[in-house]
């Protein structure tokens, strides 16, 4: 069994580049056609995410999984089944080697290929935050190492996003002064985390590519997001394409007042999950 963590991507300014792994976890296995899964498992279809990804990944039989990660909701729950089941398949093709650590390259580029977003990929195999580059096939990721151990809540909503659908609402163009708007934010938001800034992470996490013209589609994302910042939190953003909104908030916050600035909906008390993808 692979235990594998929820993301939250796009940090702030960092669209489709910076991803942070979350201490909420899917648990993936494979077991032989006829058997029943564990208690807490189920079996999936040959259409969930990480049955495609297993038999791309050369794996035979069928995936269980259990997960505490809300699908739809911009957590990366099909990134983290994705990566869960191309390990369990290479680790049953090459059973003499430790495949998270050799063949970590492989599960990150083959994850990546299934997934479309490198940034959740990568922080669910690797945790922590991490900075992803992809140049066609090729995708390179590397860990931000923060000296803070950040208090995260995280606004899920019941309803979901479609991320093909919100992504194609986003210009293909981009002006020039917004992008340079976001290179230097994103790399003040890497700064602020690698030194433990606290107070440079409300700047550092304004973007102008994408979650204006999402949260003008989802009001009540807006709202939450406004919401945080009101109720004091260091920072807040759109959890990939949403719906899920994120905020660092002070580790003496209490979570039920933050909870009453905010339009209805689930708050998760998170912390980053520094481990990545490990076995069971």
């Amino acid at each position: 069994m692979i235990v594998v963590p929820a993301s939250t991507a796009n940090l702030g300014p960092g669209f489709d580049v910076l991803g942070m792994a979350l201490g909420i976890h899917a648990h993936v296995m494979s077991i032989d056609d006829g058997v029943s899964p564990p208690e807490g498992f189920e079996a999936v279809s040959a259409r969930h995410p990480a049955s495609v990804a297993h038999r791309r990944a050369g794996g035979s039989g069928l995936v269980a999984v259990r997960s505490s990660i809300p699908s739809g909701r911009g957590l990366g729950f099909s990134g983290a089944v994705r990566v869960g089941a191309v390990a369990l398949a290479l680790r049953a093709l090459h059973p003499a080697e430790d495949v998270l650590v050799a063949r970590r390259q492989e599960i990150l580029e083959m994850a990546t290929a299934l997934e479309g977003h490198a940034d959740n990929v990568a922080a669910s195999l690797l945790g922590g935050v991490v900075i992803a580059a992809v140049d066609g096939g090729d995708v390179t990721a590397r860990r931000v190492e923060s000296i803070v151990d950040l208090r995260l809540a995280a606004w899920v909503p019941s309803f979901e996003t479609s991320t093909a659908s919100s992504r194609a609402d986003l210009s293909t163009a981009v002006d020039r002064v917004d992008a340079v708007f976001n290179i230097a934010r994103t790399a003040l938001l890497v700064d602020a985390l690698a030194r433990g800034d606290r107070g440079a992470l409300r700047e550092a996490t304004r973007d102008r590519l994408h979650q204006s013209t999402r949260l003008l589609a989802n009001p009540r994302c807006a709202e939450a997001l406004r919401g945080f910042l009101d109720a004091g939190a260091d920072a807040a953003w759109l959890s990939g394409s949403g719906p899920t909104v994120m905020a660092v908030v002070p580790d003496d916050s209490s979570l039920d007042a933050i909870s009453g600035a905010l339009p209805p909906g689930r708050v998760l008390d998170l912390r980053i999950d520094r481990i990545g993808a490990r076995w069971n």
